[in-house]
């Protein structure tokens, strides 16, 4: 293969890398309510409405905060990808034992979303049983 094409696959593969980000976009960010106190992260937030976002759309970074403001936590998170975009945004919770941990966010629509990343108790918890997933009614903004 000559340079010309060499540089032509580079240039490709380098380009795919740069919209991945974007795939983990959460636009205006997806309201819910939890009615049980859950884990974000190794924060422990309380039942209650909530405003899921991104306050960087550059950096992988969730910002978790009630609606009043009083409460908020910021977490890292993985981008997702499903062949079947949901119907209605959804934030989904893992539960170990009675903690409920903040396991996913999608919005409906798109066929992306966000996996927050895992807190080493989360992790611990998980390596000790099996987690049923479950989510309450979200909307997008």
């Amino acid at each position: 293969m000559n340079n010309a094409g060499k540089l032509f696959i580079k240039m490709g593969l380098l380009s795919l890398l740069s919209v991945m980000p974007l795939a983990a976009q959460i636009g205006n960010g997806v309201d819910f309510t939890a009615s049980f106190p859950f884990y974000a992260g190794d924060a422990k937030l309380p039942a209650g409405n909530y405003r899921a976002f991104q306050p960087d759309l550059n950096a992988p970074i969730l910002q978790i905060q009630t609606i009043d403001g009083m409460h908020s936590v910021f977490v890292g998170f993985a981008p997702t990808q499903s062949v079947q975009p949901p119907r209605q945004s959804a934030v989904t919770f893992e539960k170990y034992g009675d903690t409920d941990y903040l396991n996913q966010v999608r919005i409906e629509g798109q066929d992306y979303g966000i996996k927050v990343d895992p807190s080493k108790v989360e992790t611990q918890a998980a390596a000790d049983t099996n987690a049923p997933q479950h989510s309450p009614v979200a909307s997008g903004q």
